[in-house]
């Protein structure tokens, strides 16, 4: 059974920083790229970022890009999401998700496995 469990979100000022972490299991994880993407109340799912399965490749969306940067540990079947100068616009609830084959990708359909996500909170 697999499972991604994300961890690390919580209420924070603007400007602050915050790092997600989503721990894999039940799957071959250094075979799978890895995504993160975010849902606000009332928006559809967006993309955030990507990697690639050996972490040699990443893609991010222009609003984060420059102040989010993701990661991989496959010794720890973990992906991290590292968010600094946050704004309020980046409050979500966030959502790691692992697809197979075709590199990085920023389309949620690609993505077969999810997390049930960690919210994120951002006061101005």
């Amino acid at each position: 059974q697999v499972q991604l469990v994300e961890s690390g979100g919580g209420l924070l000022q603007a400007g602050g920083s915050l790092r997600l972490s989503c721990a894999a299991s039940g799957l071959a994880f250094r075979s799978y790229t890895m995504g993160w993407f975010r849902q606000a109340p009332g928006k559809e799912r967006e993309f955030v970022a990507a990697i690639s399965e050996s972490g040699g490749n990443t893609l991010y969306s222009n609003p984060v890009k420059g102040r989010f940067t993701i990661s991989r540990d496959n010794a720890k079947n973990t992906a991290y999401l590292q968010m600094n100068s946050l704004k309020p616009d980046d409050a979500a609830v966030y959502y790691c998700a692992a697809k197979r084959l075709g590199g990085v990708g920023n389309v949620p359909s690609q993505y077969y496995y999810w997390g049930q996500g960690t919210q994120v909170t951002v006061s101005s």
